[in-house]
Formats: C-alpha cells, sequence, structure tokens
C-alpha cells in the first residue's frame, strides 16, 4: 500500500481538498494534473473536477463511502448532476441532504461498515444517512469531546486513526461501529485534527507533507500497511 507526501495549492491540509473511496477521487477543479496523477497513482481510483457551491473545499463538503455519496444542500443543481453523472457509472447512489448543516466531510466519519455522526444532525436526517452509506450501525456522538466528528478522523476498512484526545473506552466503542482495529494519532507535526492533513482508502494513504516520520509510522501501523 504506497503512501504519498502531498500538497494542493502550496497548502498541506489536503483532506480539505479532497474526497475519496475505493472508487474515486474528487478534487477542486483548477487542481494541476500532476497532483491528480498522483492521487490516481498512490489510492488506485478515478479522479475527478468538481466544485460544491462553487467552492474548492471538496473534503469538507461532501461524505460517503463506496456505496453512497452525501452532498451538502447548498450544492448547485449543475454541480449535483455533474456529481451525479459520475457516480452512476460506479454504481454508488449519491442524495442531497436537506440538513441546515452543509460541512458533511466534517460532520460524518465512515467506513462500509459504520458510521459515526455529528450529534446535533435532525433524527431524520441520520436514518437517511444510514441508508445512504447502507452501514450496519450508525451512531451519534461526541469524539474526544468534539462533535465535529468527520475532522478527527479517517477510517477505512483496514482500519483508522483517530483524534489522540480519544479514550481507551472510545476507541472500543467506534472499533465496534467500524468494524477495524483503529489507533490515536496526528498529521503535519501535531495537527490532532486528523482529516485536515490524510486521506486514505484501501488501496493507499495521502498525507500533508508536513507529517513527520513517527507520524508517518503511526499512520502505517493505523491502516495495516506492513
Amino acid at each position: 500500500m504506497p503512501i504519498t507526501k502531498l500538497s494542493l495549492y502550496g497548502n498541506i491540509n489536503i483532506g480539505v481538498y479532497i474526497f475519496a473511496n475505493n472508487s474515486i477521487a474528487f478534487v477542486p477543479k483548477n487542481t494541476d494534473q500532476k497532483i491528480i496523477d498522483t492521487i490516481a497513482r498512490t489510492l488506485n481510483v478515478d479522479v475527478y473536477s468538481i466544485s460544491i457551491a462553487d467552492l474548492s473545499i471538496i473534503g469538507v463538503m461532501m461524505a460517503g463511502n463506496d456505496n453512497g455519496i452525501l452532498l451538502p444542500r447548498i450544492i448547485k443543481d449543475s454541480e449535483s448532476s455533474d456529481i451525479r453523472k459520475v457516480l452512476k457509472k460506479y454504481g454508488i447512489n449519491t442524495v442531497v441532504l436537506d440538513s441546515k448543516y452543509t460541512a458533511l466531510g466534517n460532520l460524518i466519519l465512515s467506513n462500509s461498515k459504520g458510521a459515526v455522526v455529528y450529534p446535533e444532525f435532525e433524527k431524520d436526517v441520520v436514518k437517511i444517512i444510514k441508508d445512504v452509506l447502507n452501514v450496519e450501525r450508525i451512531e451519534q456522538r461526541y469524539i474526544a469531546g468534539i462533535p465535529v466528528v468527520g475532522s478527527i478522523g479517517v477510517v477505512t476498512d483496514n482500519g483508522g486513526i483517530i483524534h489522540p484526545g480519544a479514550s481507551d473506552a472510545e476507541l472500543q466503542t467506534l472499533e465496534e461501529v467500524f468494524k477495524v482495529p483503529l489507533t490515536t494519532g496526528t498529521v503535519n507535526f501535531g495537527v490532532v485534527f486528523v482529516k485536515s492533513g490524510l486521506v486514505a482508502n484501501n488501496h493507499g494513504i495521502l498525507v500533508g507533507e508536513n507529517t513527520t516520520g513517527p507520524e508517518l509510522m503511526r499512520i502505517q501501523e493505523a491502516f495495516g500497511v506492513e
């Protein structure tokens, strides 16, 4: 499983800009072709350039897994249509989530088995998220006392890494939700909001360029890299 250091626009917070599952990755429209090629090669995915509400922060606005993708209500119809056309080719369900909360990437943490979501999501929205992602278990909860649960972890079907403030009891519960082993760690020289500097799927890992050697070792351990 390859692991690659990366920056976008000279910015180490790559998870803000990139969404990926095991088939596709979405990046901002003006992403350099060399970056696109690196993402495609490392994650073994097809890469598509999009915008959401004319924004480039794709990783913040979009959430999902291999079964379904959730888009915020502020997305333009033309943008939603473009994304649906792409995902239809992969058999991935797509839903625009009718919630007042729109930074879905920061609010939803999921793999193919489970999801943990923002504690303040509307109850009917939580049911939709569960159905679209087709996960066995979903929980509304804080992690390490933080409500924006999508921003403080990255989980695949191989493993995951979570904010270092998560307790052993929390990790045990999260492992039961996601059905993979988890560990705690940081990215980009001590950043605890792990998603901001990390994009991973079952095939590969992208990290921000300031990620240190010890952090890389921890990340590799988290995702089961030999």
